[in-house]
């Protein structure tokens, strides 16, 4: 199997790496292993992958951090296999977080995503969930900026609500949100899910 982009990064990175190294022998091994591991494959050809659904809320469409949320979510592996720009109404809203509509806040967690557009993408690679939600930070944006200063929600994100981004929390929750945007994607598995 040809290498995906996500390997193509690893090299890169690894060559400029390189270019900082002395003597250049040293450098010249490291390149050629890199390039050995990112164009191996599983003995069956197949790579196993896993799919999230990433949201760029609206303080972080409008915001301008689309650009650098995305260039991060590239050099930290991820590939964007689908993405959309929606502006969600009311019912969209209350269909999605339906979980949380007995809540205080639910109102204006309705207000708040229906402020401007979203970016709504599915993100795949080794570990997706996990390895987004680590990304992404806290779910509060304040504590975030304290305890994952380096996380996008510490960067782009302002409190518990306007926080930037959004991830499923978990199989399941990927397994019905993924759909709920991207309707050519089937799930097996509808499920709850408890991360605004």
């Amino acid at each position: 199997m040809f290498p995906t982009y996500i390997h193509f990064v690893i090299v890169v990175r690894s060559f400029s790496f390189i270019l900082q190294m002395r003597p250049p022998f040293v450098g010249s091994t490291i390149l050629v292993l890199s390039l050995f591991v990112c164009c191996s494959s599983s003995t069956d050809g197949n790579i196993k992958t896993e799919k999230t659904l990433a949201i760029i809320k609206p303080d972080g469409l409008l915001g301008n951090y689309t650009d650098d949320i995305k260039k991060t979510i590239v050099e930290y592996g991820f590939r964007i296999f689908k993405e959309k720009i929606v502006q969600l109404d009311e019912a969209t809203v209350k269909s999605f977080y339906a979980e949380h509509s007995s809540k205080s806040f639910f109102s204006s967690l309705i207000k708040y995503m229906t402020s401007g557009p979203v970016l709504v993408m599915v993100l795949e690679k080794d570990n997706a969930i996990a390895d987004w939600r680590a990304l992404m930070g806290p779910t509060d944006a304040s504590k975030a900026k304290i305890t994952h200063p380096h996380s996008i929600r510490a960067k782009c994100g302002l409190d518990m609500q306007k926080n930037g981004v959004h991830g499923s929390d978990s199989p399941k929750s990927a397994q019905r949100e993924i759909p709920f945007f991207f309707n050519e994607l089937s799930a097996d598995v509808i499920a709850e899910h408890d991360e605004l």
